[in-house]
């Protein structure tokens, strides 16, 4: 069995400065010949290939941080990272790595990192074999402590030997002391001066200068401080809501102090960070990377402790099932499911993936199916729905197809999410636009592997038109009942526009289903009510769906245009539209150029015979002179092919034409222009008898 100790992580800095895994494996110290020199080696535990190797340079700063992590830069902007399993493992390459450079192991940095220019370098030269010498951390001082700190800011060098001298001295504990004596006597312009000490001391960006601030017996000390902004009239309260506004809830007891205690330093350092600190902007572009990794490592840290913890986990999914459970419980353990579930987006692929398979296996599906009726519970729920999709669409839809067997349509977790997305109570929908990104990604044909499942696409997608899409559509189809948009105020008219793209979507992706669906419901009718919608971004929605629809060049949704008269409405807002050369005019344009470029004949024929009249005076555009022309071609075509039809009768030998006559022969054109002409009518006929006699029209596609 591979010795633990030296199991470790391998991370990289991007250039968002956030931290990427590159793996996990085994790491060694070893001569390599090639590098002339020892090197730091890891292989990986999956399969032993070399994740890393390093040389250890004699002139690289190296840093030790909580005690399992080394962190160093191998060039400009290549930060690396070894994350330690154990601590005893840590200490050994630490170790060695002090060994090779020739350093004290009981510092937690090698050496000062020599990063800035030529002139700086030169201008540093009289001082680098000194440490910064700090005053006595004594309250007439103060000043001039603050004026220190501040001033070594702009000078890496100089940041570097501050961080070194205050940790030598233990100075932090002493600072934070006169800051209690401080606020016992209200000395303002002392707290004043704390405040920018303690700023300055964390835009050191030292890792070890963060685990003396950040210790249990040091934090809110810190925090106090930090509330005494010399810009402020008033000092913040920060202590105060952290104390007792934030309060941590324990849905189920943490027995693991140690976890509990990386929980609260964690949050209150995030806290720092997004709360009291100004935003990183206003600094150099690394300023407080250090901050961010400090927080990145504790929350990599908590979600393997917790998924670690069997028992914790075990016990939180068996009061979810327990339909005994109180709602206001639930609540608090949906919630922290939900807090769970965001906290692991701030890991890596890998270690993600291995988080959510931990709540698959636990039952995390079937858990959200309870106590959907409390508003809350369905909030976080389906939120939790909304992870879940992102790290498995197929997942999801194998649990979400088993639901029919077990509940009605109005508890199915899929039609909970669509009704969130309907009942959205935001104005600008954020909720509802992010919900159907999720909605979109189920039912995306792209993303149903037919390698792991031949019949997932087909399975799922009947599922989905079967219980789901008249949820989807309610809305639209209750506001155009009476061929009128009912309700048209902008919240709605955002509403239905979302609706309208995720069924253009479908026209795009799903050809039978949504055929048989639009057919069924004369979908198209009813969307193109909206084009007399006062909303001009929804008028376009329902005209893209339309043309989604023709882009197809199917002839049974030509047939089903055509049989519907449903050009009309199209053709009524761009006559009603005017001469405005605006977005609406170019893009109904845009449709019939289409038709026209691409010679869609029985929809160029309808538009001509029915629509030419009132298109005609549009001349600032040739299109609908060119659909003309297109028609006029294509009964010429149509002639010359009847005359050929005709001659050709004729050239039968004489003992076939004792068969024909002249009555025979026009009995035969008149079939083929009937042919030709009515190819349609009869099977679109049988379609609506079938529609007013309540049956299905699954039977008209094989007409």
């Amino acid at each position: 069995m591979s010795d633990t100790r030296r199991r470790v992580k391998v991370y990289t800095l991007n250039e968002e400065r956030q931290w990427d895994d590159r793996g996990t494996g085994h790491v060694s110290s070893t001569f390599v010949e090639r590098l002339k020199g020892t090197s730091l080696l890891v292989r990986a535990e999956s399969d032993g290939s070399l994740l890393l190797e390093s040389k250890i340079s004699p002139n690289t700063a190296y840093q030790k941080q909580q005690d399992t992590l080394i962190v160093w830069s191998e060039a400009d902007n290549y930060d690396l990272a070894l994350s330690f399993q154990e601590k005893a493992g840590c200490d050994e390459i630490w170790e060695k790595i002090c060994q090779v450079q020739g350093k004290d192991p009981a510092l937690d940095i090698t050496q000062d990192p020599i990063d800035e220019s030529e002139e700086e370098r030169f201008e540093e030269i009289p001082e680098t074999s000194h440490l910064v010498e700090l005053p006595p951390c004594e309250l007439s001082r103060l000043e001039e402590i603050a004026d220190l700190v501040t001033s070594v800011l702009s000078s890496p060098i100089r940041r570097e030997k501050l961080a070194l001298a205050l940790m030598s001295e233990a100075y932090i504990k002493k600072l934070l002391g006169l800051f209690r004596v401080c606020e016992d006597l209200d000395n303002r312009e002392g707290l004043h001066h704390l405040y920018e000490i303690i700023r300055g001391v964390l835009f050191l960006n030292k890792a070890a200068l963060f685990e003396v601030m950040f210790s249990d017996d040091s934090i809110m000390d810190v925090v106090g401080c930090l509330e005494y902004d010399p810009a402020m009239v008033q000092p913040k309260r920060h202590r105060e809501f952290l104390t007792k506004t934030a309060k941590f809830k324990e849905v189920i007891p943490i027995t693991d102090s140690e976890l509990r205690q990386k929980i609260h330093q964690t949050y209150r350092v995030q806290y720092i960070q997004d709360i009291i600190l100004p935003t990183p902007s206003v600094f150099e572009d690394n300023f407080l990377s250090t901050l961010t990794s400090f927080i990145f490592f504790n929350k990599v840290e908590i979600v393997s402790m917790l998924q670690d913890d069997e028992k914790f986990l075990t016990e939180v999914f068996a009061q979810l099932t327990d339909e005994a459970t109180e709602d206001s419980k639930r609540r608090e353990l949906v919630n922290f499911v939900k807090e769970f579930c965001a906290f692991s987006q701030t890991l890596q692929p890998q270690n993600r993936d291995a988080f959510f398979k931990t709540l698959a296996n636990l039952g995390i599906l079937p858990a959200l199916e309870i106590g959907m009726d409390d508003l809350q519970v369905r909030a976080a729920a389906t939120d939790i729905f909304s992870y879940l999709v992102e790290f498995s669409p197929s997942m999801v839809r194998e649990f979400v197809m088993q639901e029919p067997q077990q509940t009605d349509d109005d508890v199915l977790l899929i039609n909970v999410v669509i009704k969130q997305m309907i009942c959205d109570s935001d104005p600008e929908l954020g909720g509802a636009v992010q919900l159907m990104g999720l909605l979109r990604t189920l039912i995306d044909p792209e993303n149903m592997l037919a390698s792991t499942n031949k019949t997932e696409k087909t399975e799922f997608l009947s599922f989905f038109y079967k219980y789901c899409m008249h949820v989807l559509t309610a809305p639209l189809l209750a506001n155009t009942a009476h061929e009128k948009n009912s309700k048209d105020n902008f919240q709605t008219a955002q509403l239905l526009a979302l609706i309208l793209e995720l069924l253009t979507f479908c026209v795009e992706h799903h050809t039978y289903h949504i055929k048989t669906y639009i057919m069924n419901k004369d979908l198209l009718r009813r969307v193109l009510v909206l084009m007399n919608s006062k909303h001009t971004f929804l008028a376009l929605c329902a005209l893209r769906f339309m043309r989604r629809i023709i882009g197809l060049k199917d002839e049974y949704y030509n047939r089903y245009i055509i049989k519907g008269n449903l050009f009309e409405p199209v053709i009524n807002a761009l006559l009603d539209n005017g001469t405005r050369y605006n977005l609406l005019n170019s893009a109904i344009i845009e449709l019939f150029e289409f038709i026209k470029v691409e010679d869609v004949k029985s929809l160029i024929a309808h538009i001509v015979d029915n629509f030419y009249q009132a298109l005609e005076p549009i001349e600032y555009v040739q299109t609908f002179k060119g659909l003309k022309g297109r028609y006029e071609q294509e009964k010429d075509r149509q002639s010359q092919r009847l005359s050929r039809f005709r001659r050709d009768a004729r050239s039968l030998d004489e003992d076939e034409n004792l068969w024909l006559n002249d009555d025979d022969e026009d009995d035969d054109e008149d079939a083929v222009e009937k042919r030709m002409e009515d190819d349609f009518s009869d099977s679109y006929g049988k379609y609506m008898e079938a529609k007013k006699g309540g049956r299905g029209v699954s039977h008209w596609f094989i007409l």
